[in-house]
């Protein structure tokens, strides 16, 4: 794991383009601590920066960015290929040689070998990639199938920049942070910034699956995308092809594919481990490595005080039964709300969701111990894990028994009625009796409710549930609503059943740019590498290829996966409501964290930098204090922009 950057910019020396490589290298040295690196090319006016965090090959044979034996490539690598192996073996049967035994050498003879748009299928990892082609002069950047790995681009006039997180990119003389408003609005509604956009008007993140190829003889209007694997294909194939056969077949092809996932993400030159919650896919990770390993795999979990919130027994009692070297820490609510100062540097751009502390904190526990772990991520997405899938359902099928015209005429009354509702009861506490809190408590559900109204069909209604607030606009006045993966069904797939389209909202929305974005810049944040078998691309296609009575059976979501556990571990040490991998950040900011909250939301502060509606602001914060709204999450969104904002000096 590493972390890439580059640049085109025409004209200037040698020197000076090293030096702006270094640069905007050093800003990324936490992804990459054991070396640097620069290349440059003065004619072509290119540049690629390397931080490198020794995985494969720890010897100066695998230092980049690497040329390719040929001399006519050069790549900055970040991430991973699993099946370096037995690519390197193919092309030493072509007649390739290797200096060294890194992935990053193979990939370089794989594109001599057989060219970009071949050996990119061939690849089973993660990772994200600048390979310059000195011959064509193109600089062509790749991104993983699922988006494990992030890469930013941009085009600040003529200059063409690109790395692994938006810091490098303000490395350069030429950037300009610009806050795009649309960006912010789409964010205080989701927590996290939806792909393609970044919180600058002028910076993108290139697509999961996707390639885009640039040339400094060219600008911005003459760079073409490319796309070499889709999800919306995979998910319509695999309704068109579905899985043909019975529970105990599906449950024997898991575990077929998940050992050799889980097998290939073991192979390493440093120590590693896994994370475990006590949950059916972190538990099901680790007893895949158990069963490989001759040795007790090394497992962490982070404990809480508050039961509501710990899954350390669960997790300790998993690791006792499968023989692992377990390792636990338990963490105070004042231990975590330290890591809060940390959040903004570590996560580059506004991003907010709470159960970023935690990661962190078992991120920061493991590299005690061990340099790449192994965890579950994917297992919610893939096999319809969480509880607002049959939520979505559920209410879609109640909302049918209102007419159409009913709920639209009710749609604007009630949110004329929340309007001077609110403004009536924003300064009474909920702990006053009478008509006041009674008044108040049917506001907040007709608040939670009404945005639902306006659903069309299942998948509209899941879409709606899955923001935190309706309009983009609410607190960035004259935030335009942007075409996201849950507003533009255009990018939908064309599936018969509700809840694959749903799992596919997931999958290339929440997934992406929420939970894979949380645990890189978690684990990055103390140089950790982290691999997720269950995201290993055959798993993904053959997920997709399963109907829906084997995701979903008689007990919830993850039936095949629940049938493959009960393989190594008993099946009551797992079968129990799914709880995540949260802390109390609402609680907090009423206690706390209120001033931290308060100086950061403060009048004249929030009128100053004059990108929030302070009246909104100081509205949803009032609600949240006096206990009608638990605001957790727009207010969390708000909270972690104001600090993002601040720790970047703009």
């Amino acid at each position: 794991m590493c972390g890439i950057n580059g640049f085109i910019q025409r004209g200037q020396s040698r020197e000076s383009l090293c030096a702006t490589a270094t640069a905007m290298a050093t800003a990324l040295e936490r992804r990459g601590p054991d070396g640097s690196g620069a290349w440059v090319d003065e004619t072509a006016g290119i540049a690629l920066g390397h931080r490198r965090l020794s995985i494969q090959d720890l010897s100066p044979a695998g230092h980049q960015p690497m040329e390719s034996a040929c001399g006519r490539f050069v790549i900055t690598f970040n991430g991973e290929v699993y099946n370096f192996r037995p690519l390197r073996a193919e092309l030493q049967a072509a007649g390739h040689s290797f200096r060294g035994h890194s992935d990053t050498e193979v990939i370089l003879a794989a594109i001599r070998e057989w060219g970009l748009d071949k050996a990119l299928p061939r690849m089973q990892g993660m990772f994200a990639f600048g390979v310059w082609d000195r011959e064509a002069r193109t600089l062509t950047l790749v991104r993983d199938r699922v988006g494990k790995k992030p890469l930013y681009y941009g085009w600040f006039g003529d200059v063409f920049l690109f790395g692994s997180e938006l810091k490098a990119l303000r490395h350069h003389p030429a950037f300009r942070p610009d806050i795009d408003g649309d960006a912010l609005g789409t964010f205080i509604q989701y927590s996290w910034i939806p792909s393609p956009y970044s919180i600058f008007r002028r910076v993108k993140k290139l697509a999961p699956g996707a390639y885009m190829i640039v040339s400094p003889d060219g600008g911005e209007d003459s760079a073409q995308q490319g796309i070499y694997w889709s999800a919306r294909e995979v998910a319509e194939r695999g309704e068109r092809e579905p899985f043909d056969g019975s529970l105990a077949d599906a449950t024997d092809a898991l575990q077929a594919l998940l050992k050799d996932a889980t097998a290939e993400r073991m192979i390493a030159d440093v120590s590693l481990g896994a994370m475990l919650s006590g949950g059916f896919d972190s538990t099901a990770i680790v007893a895949m490595m158990q069963s490989i390993s001759a040795t007790p795999v090394k497992t962490f979990s982070i404990g809480f005080h508050e039961a509501k919130y710990n899954e350390a027994t669960h997790a300790k009692a998993i690791a006792g039964h499968l023989g692992t070297d377990h390792t636990e820490l338990y963490v105070s609510s004042q231990e975590a709300m330290q890591v809060i100062p940390d959040l903004p540097s570590l996560y580059d751009e506004p991003f907010a969701d709470a159960s970023q502390i935690p990661t962190f904190l078992v991120s920061r526990l493991a590299r005690n111990d061990v340099t790449v772990v192994l965890t579950g991520d994917g297992g919610d997405e893939l096999f319809a894990g969480y509880t607002r899938y049959p939520s979505a359902l559920k209410n879609w099928k109640k909302l049918q028994k209102i007419s159409p015209l009913a709920r639209r005429l009710s749609y604007g009354a009630g949110n004329l009625l929340l309007d001077k509702g609110w403004g009536v009861l924003e300064n009474i506490s909920t702990s006053d009796r009478g008509w006041p809190a009674k008044t108040g408590k049917a506001l907040a559900k007709l608040q939670r409710k009404i945005e639902r109204w306006q659903a069309t069909d299942p998948v509209d209604m899941f879409a709606r549930m899955s923001i935190h607030d309706a309009t983009s606009s609410r607190f960035v006045p004259g935030a335009r609503p942007l075409q996201t993966v849950l507003n533009d069904r255009s990018g939908w797939p064309q599936l018969r059943e509700p809840l694959q389209a749903m799992m596919y909202l997931d999958l290339i929305g929440f997934m992406s740019d929420d939970i894979l974005v949380k645990v890189d810049r978690a684990s990055m944040g103390v140089s950790l590498e982290v691999r997720s078998p269950l995201l290993d691309h055959r798993i993904v296609e053959f997920a997709w290829s399963l109907p829906i009575s084997l995701r979903i059976g008689p007990d919830g979501g993850k039936r095949v996966v629940r049938e493959l556990l009960a393989r190594y571990v008993p099946r009551e040490m797992t079968d129990r409501p799914k709880a995540g991998f949260n802390v109390p950040v609402g609680e907090w900011l009423r206690g706390p964290l209120r001033d931290w909250a308060e100086e950061l939301l403060a009048p004249a502060r929030v009128e100053q930098q004059g990108l929030l509606d302070n009246r909104a602001v100081q509205r949803l914060w009032q609600q949240h204090q006096s206990g009608w709204r638990n605001h957790k999450n727009l207010v969390w969104s708000i909270l972690m922009f104001q600090a993002w904002y601040e720790d970047a000096g703009l």
